[in-house]
């Protein structure tokens, strides 16, 4: 930042917001300018400048581009908070879409697709529709991006308004970035689509391959990485557009070559000439081994995909093993990475080379890259059996500096090479058992034991070994624990002398008396019945041929690494996980056609999943159990009928089964829902419902009862703006309906979307309609106990405070004549049930006054007082709160549930 900009960050002296406000509305415009300046600087240390929206907004008519890009900043942020007063900037946004100088056409479109408020995205559509025609390839270019923006947020839209068809023409455009953005966009909406949107064909390749050597270094990325998904028709053709990427390879940004590497290996599939594979291998070598000569960080990612591409094409880097030789200044993960590498590479050719590496790194000063050296030169071993008598004399070697963690990790690694080569290196044995008393490392002590009891008729003094470690039995690790008890019974088929059979009989009374271990206990009783029911069949079992063990240096599945070998230069080929195992991507359900809605609608019908269309309104930050948006597009086809619902959710909450509908009402304990549409009413349909709130969320359940003659389907539902902003977060869960069938189901809901102006009212009106019938309209009572939450309770001293902190004019009462309370605990149960707190009690003359507090979204506290005399007719309730409108709903919510 320079010193001329750090000014705008320095806090003013007197009141902030104010002196802001003043300056937005000065006539001068510099000085609207560095107010401008000022609030976006205080919007970026994270201060709350969404007071100052009005005043920023006017600011929007400007000729000075740095001023409108300014404001326009400021609106991407804010506009979400405010989304009533963000649709004053509509008309500025339109007539900027038509300015003469391209920089503000291109700007406006840009920001209406970052401003994810569906009332702006109404607006979008007609100058986004002139963008992408538009004369001048930077407006194009931005307004193909913003298609997919605009896609993610109403894909329904998209598809109404031939945005999809403009974005295809694209590709043919006469700029390669133009093209290049349109691939980016059309790859996006692919993911996100559960169609095929984006087919690559013959002529669209030519394309293709004419704007990949003119566009930039990420256009040339977006257009690699969607020619990697095409199949070629034959080997001709795949070889033919490796000869038009291979140019690629020579780039500088290593994002282009490791996009034109995945693109090859992907065609060279189908190639079937073992001379072109093998110059393809050739000229793939050089830039991969370029990658290495970069920052750390490029080379560990580089490294991780070169991870990937040797396992699958050995040859591509056969003669290259000397560059990932580790250096001194390489970090720690660049080292780990590269030993990695070393192993695949090894052959016989080469193994000579890479154990002098090895040793020469089992000598340095990080345990954690000695550990990993040593046990690669076993992994060699293991690998190349030529070479493995060469790894064990280095091994040998290692143990013989008597550094601790090295003679350790040898000993962990030689027991995997005796499990490989069987009855082939034991004259070892003596040498590793001068080590043992060195040994305190689980793994370590337990790797020593196995070689002790598999070799126990060549070491003459094994008992006595093994007695050494006999001594700490409780206390060792159960690894170890499990590998004395399996090397004393191998001891004693073996040597069924006096001195083994009363070390088993130690072991065994340790391992199923002395322990708590489940693993150790029933293994012990399972040889312990072998031993004493047939020592011949303990014999076969213990001592039976172990299968050799083989080279896990390849430790992908076939699948898997073709997979992640498509996804090279992503994330995925980082982690070596498929994308689906760290990216959750909710695929957007296709619609069908249907009737239009009944104009004049405050909200949009929440669908049946085979009805599945429009994006549903956005949840608000304020609603803390709304369910995310893309929630309902998630559902292609109802779930399968259970008979709860997991409200459980995901870990990030997209847990498309917390919606569930149940085929037959399950019996339950629970009221009956209130028939809200009679059958007489909704010809032969009855609905019965009622909000309520089950783990912290907010339902609405539903009871359709089909008594027509005919099979209903397509349910859809919609409330109109009600004081709580009721709306549904989820598609109504209906499926078909046969006549005379029950079906029951539990709408999610969000608060504070769609709420009414007004006096706050307990009225929610709803309409439900079919496919069958015409729309029907009932009205239901909002039960405000329902929106109480989970963090209502006060403590004492709290609750006094803000009870005295609030004024007189805060407070209403109202008696309930009629009201008995008889079992006071079980009225506190009830209460509590429903996130009403009990505070206190206290004695006021003969009667007993109760103190409770509760909390609705939006952290709006309730204070209550109850008082009553036990058993007697009457009561008094008295409320407290910051927003006095809503205690007339509270005390019909009172009044309910004291009643019940």
């Amino acid at each position: 930042m320079s010193a001329h900009n750090s000014k705008y960050f320095s806090t003013t002296k007197k009141g902030e917001i104010p002196e802001l406000k003043e300056e937005l509305n000065s006539q001068y415009k510099d000085k609207r300018k560095d107010a401008v300046k000022k609030v976006i600087a205080a919007m970026t240390v994270g201060k709350d400048v969404s007071s100052l929206f009005t005043d920023v907004v006017n600011c929007m008519q400007t000729e000075n581009l740095e001023l409108k890009k300014l404001v326009y900043l400021y609106l991407i942020n804010y506009a979400k908070s405010q989304p009533d007063l963000a649709i004053l900037a509509v008309n500025t946004f339109v007539k900027d879409s038509q300015d003469p100088n391209p920089l503000i056409r291109a700007l406006a479109v840009r920001t209406m697709g970052c401003i994810r408020v569906d009332k702006i995205t109404e607006y979008l559509c007609d100058p986004l529709q002139r963008c992408l025609k538009d004369d001048d390839p930077y407006v194009r270019k931005t307004a193909a991006i913003c298609v997919a923006k605009l896609f993610d947020i109403n894909a329904e839209l998209v598809e109404d308004r031939g945005f999809l068809e403009s974005l295809k023409d694209l590709i043919s455009d006469n700029n390669p970035m133009v093209v290049a953005n349109a691939v980016a966009a059309l790859a996006e909406i692919q993911e996100n689509s559960s169609r095929p949107i984006f087919e690559i064909t013959s002529h669209t390749l030519s394309k293709l391959l004419t704007a990949l050597n003119e566009c930039t270094e990420w256009g040339q990325v977006f257009i690699l990485d969607a020619l990697s998904r095409f199949k070629a028709e034959d080997c001709r053709e795949a070889e033919n557009i490796i000869e038009r990427v291979t140019p690629r390879l020579q780039h500088a940004n290593c994002a282009v070559v490791l996009s034109a590497v995945k693109m090859i290996l992907q065609q060279m599939e189908l190639i079937s000439s073992a001379d072109v594979v093998r110059n393809l291998c050739k000229k793939m070598a050089p830039p991969l081994v370029t990658l290495l000569s970069a920052e750390p960080e490029i080379q560990y990612v580089a490294l991780r995909n070169i991870n990937l591409i040797v396992q699958k094409r050995p040859t591509i880097l056969a003669h290259e093993i000397k560059v990932f030789f580790c250096k001194y200044n390489d970090p720690i993960y660049v080292k780990m990475e590269k030993l990695e590498i070393l192993i695949k590479l090894a052959s016989e050719r080469n193994i000579d080379q890479v154990l002098l590496e090895f040793k020469e790194y089992a000598t340095e000063v990080d345990v954690d890259f000695v550990r990993k050296a040593v046990r690669a030169i076993g992994r060699c071993a293991i690998k190349l059996e030529r070479a493995a008598e060469r790894c064990i004399s280095v091994l040998l070697e290692l143990i013989k500096i008597k550094v601790n963690h090295v003679v350790q990790e040898a000993i962990i690694i030689i027991k995997d090479i005796f499990r490989r080569y069987p009855n082939t290196y034991e004259s070892i044995i003596a040498t590793l058992c001068e080590s043992l008393d060195t040994l305190d490392e689980p793994e370590a002590k337990a790797s020593m034991i196995w070689i002790i009891g598999e070799y126990a008729e060549r070491i003459d003094n094994a008992d006595e070994l093994l007695e050494s470690f006999l001594e700490n039995f409780p206390e060792e690790p159960a690894q170890v624990q499990l590998q004395l008890l399996t090397a004393t019974v191998k001891l004693f088929l073996k040597k069924p002398t006096e001195g083994p059979q009363q070390m088993i009989q130690v072991v065994l009374n340790n391992a199923t008396v002395e322990t708590d271990n489940p693993d150790l206990r029933d293994r012990a009783y399972i040889y312990w019945r072998l031993l004493s029911t047939d020592p011949e069949a303990a014999k076969d079992v213990v001592l039976s041929e172990k299968p050799v063990i083989g080279d896990d240096s390849n430790l992908l599945d076939s699948s898997l690494l073709d997979e992640l070998l498509a996804n090279v230069a992503t994330l995925s080929s980082v982690y070596h996980k498929p994308p689906e195992a760290f990216v959750t991507r909710t695929k957007i359900a296709q619609r069908t056609d249907e009737e239009d809605f009944p104009e004049g609608s405050d909200t949009g019908y929440s669908e049946s999943p085979a009805h599945a269309g429009g994006a549903l309104p956005p949840t608000t930050s304020d609603a803390p159990n709304s369910v995310p948006k893309r929630l309902a597009l998630g559902l292609v086809a109802p779930p399968p009928p259970v008979s709860v619902p997991d409200l459980l959710g995901d870990l990030i909450g997209l847990d498309n089964n917390a919606i569930v509908p149940f085929d037959q009402p399950a019996a339950s304990a629970d009221p009956p829902l209130p028939i809200l549409l009679p059958a007489s009413a909704g010809q032969g349909l009855q609905i019965s419902a009622q909000l309520t709130r089950l783990d912290g969320q907010v339902f609405y359940s539903l009871l359709f009862e089909n008594n027509t003659q005919i099979t209903l389907d397509g349910f859809m539902i919609q409330f109109n703006k009600n004081t709580f902003g009721l709306a549904p977060a989820g598609p109504l869960q209906v499926p078909s309906m046969q006549p005379g069938s029950i079906v029951s189901t539990l709408l999610p809901m969000v608060v504070f979307q769609n709420m009414s102006q007004g006096p706050p009212s307990s009225l929610l009106q709803v309409a439900v309609k079919n496919n069958q019938q015409p729309v029907w309209y009932f009205n239901d009572k909002i039960s405000m106990h329902v929106f109480f939450t989970d963090d209502g309770r006060m403590e004492r001293a709290n609750f006094l405070e803000t009870w005295r902190s609030l004024p007189d004019s805060n407070e209403v009462s109202k008696d309930f004549p009629a009201i008995v309370l008889t079992n006071m605990e079980a009225v506190l149960e009830r209460l509590a049930a429903t996130n009403m707190f009990f505070i206190a009690k206290r004695k006021h003359t003969n009667q007993d006054v109760f103190y409770f507090s509760t909390k609705i979204p939006r952290g709006i506290p309730f204070l209550i007082e109850l008082t009553a005399l036990i058993g007697t007719p009457g009561l008094k309730c008295a409320i407290k709160t910051p927003n006095i409108d809503m205690a007339p709903l509270l005390f019909d919510a009172l009044e309910t549930l004291l009643k019940e």
